[in-house]
């Protein structure tokens, strides 16, 4: 009957779990409470911090940063931007809700226990493909450290980030940063599956850091990220969690499949060169991403699509501006399925669920506070629940109302 085996460890006395009855599973009411119980309830409490229509109507009078954060204090966040000196940037707004994100994360994964913790790593690992990525392609461009360190996400940060902007070679970046790193594992698949081409060889290499490597880096280490990340939640969790995170990474994979199509195009990539890159998961695979590889323009991937009725109007929407409308599509997508991972329970998904919505969150703090700005805004703009969308539409209409008033009476010559 003990879930709870003590350690008799002098140097670190804690409490750990001991191991599981034969035939028992992760997804067991039980055992899942036992364990996690504690920490699902705190995230559920997280999320139900997450703005209600009534605060987004009432940032609907905001004019500035200063006035939203007026606003904000009565909800969750608090007095998160106390201190700041006004007036205050959508940067610092942003670092303050990033920050506050990261404290609430890290609480969680302090306090969590096989296999959720793997799990919470597992979340982290994007992030330092991230951090990575742009560390890199600042160094390309001739960007300081110090500034780009800056700007690396707070759960993506690691040993020795700082110094990939010293190689010039896809090996030096391995051997010198990345060999001891979580994500090195992933590194050594991208080394071997785009290794250095043999005199006579078609197949191109990454050695060379230059933009088009580094873009087949980025999403060679994603492919590797998201098999590995869809393996653990499928043979070491189970249950639930195998279901819920199972189908939003088969969503990730299946976005950046299409991505991966539209941006070749006009490039050196080959059908083969971007089969490599296309995931091995996902409703895509391997029926959509075979016939993603042969498309050459967009028409081409709309036909590809018709299949997939997820998928179908991805690019349909799209007229001129396809790369705005499969970005949307597929927030629009995720934010669904993030928020259906809390109508269930005894599972770990909505730990990346929570993360995710805050973080759409945040985008929509953008939004409002670039919107007085740039109307053109409002086109990228969709709600992050759907009862909130006539509040949040007519906030913005009327934002924009207000501006288009203002330059109207401007170049009049009115007061």
């Amino acid at each position: 009957w003990p879930r709870f085996a003590l350690a008799f460890d002098l140097s670190t006395p804690r409490l750990q779990p001991a191991p599981q009855p034969p035939g028992a599973e992760m997804a067991s009411m039980g055992y899942f409470n036992v364990d996690n119980g504690f920490l699902e309830a705190v995230v559920r409490g997280f999320r139900s911090g997450i703005l209600t229509a009534a605060d987004y109507a009432n940032l609907q009078q905001c004019d500035t940063v200063d006035d939203m954060k007026l606003q904000l204090q009565g909800t969750d966040y608090g007095n998160f931007l106390q201190g700041e000196p006004s007036p205050l940037s959508t940067n610092t707004l942003a670092l303050k809700c990033t920050q506050k994100l990261v404290e609430e994360f890290e609480h969680l994964r302090v306090q969590a226990v096989e296999p959720m913790a793997t799990f919470m790593e597992y979340v982290t690992y994007g992030y330092m493909i991230d951090n990575l990525m742009l560390i890199i392609t600042g160094a390309l461009h001739d960007r300081d450290t110090n500034e780009l360190m800056a700007k690396c996400h707070p759960l993506g940060m690691f040993e020795g980030l700082s110094a990939a902007s010293i190689p010039n070679t896809a090996k030096d970046l391995y051997e010198m940063v990345l060999v001891e790193t979580p994500i090195g594992p992933y590194f050594t698949d991208v080394l071997s599956l785009w290794r250095q081409p043999q005199v006579g060889e078609r197949q191109p290499g990454v050695e060379d850091l230059d933009e088009l490597n580094i873009e087949i880096i980025r999403n060679s280490l994603y492919k590797a990220y998201l098999e590995d990340f869809h393996d653990f939640v499928k043979t070491k969790c189970g249950g639930e969690t195998a279901e819920i995170m199972g189908g939003i990474l088969e969503l990730e994979a299946d976005r950046r499949a299409i991505n991966i199509t539209v941006n070749s195009f006009e490039t050196e990539l080959s059908k083969d060169d971007k089969f490599k890159l296309y995931p091995s998961i996902g409703q895509l695979h391997p029926e959509g991403t075979a016939r993603l590889a042969l498309c050459t323009d967009v028409d081409q991937v709309r036909a590809a699509l018709d299949p997939y009725q997820d998928y179908r109007n991805v690019l349909v929407e799209a007229g001129a501006g396809e790369e705005k409308s499969v970005e949307n599509s597929f927030f629009e997508l995720e934010v669904q399925l993030n928020k259906d991972a809390f109508e269930q329970q005894f599972h770990y998904g909505l730990f990346w669920a929570y993360v995710k919505l805050r973080e759409q969150e945040v985008r929509l703090f953008f939004l409002f506070v670039f919107v007085l700005r740039f109307p053109c805004f409002f086109s990228r703009f969709f709600p992050l629940f759907s009862r909130r969308k006539s509040n949040i539409t007519i906030t913005l209409q009327i934002l924009i109302s207000r501006t288009l008033r203002k330059r109207q009476t401007a170049r009049a010559g009115g007061p």
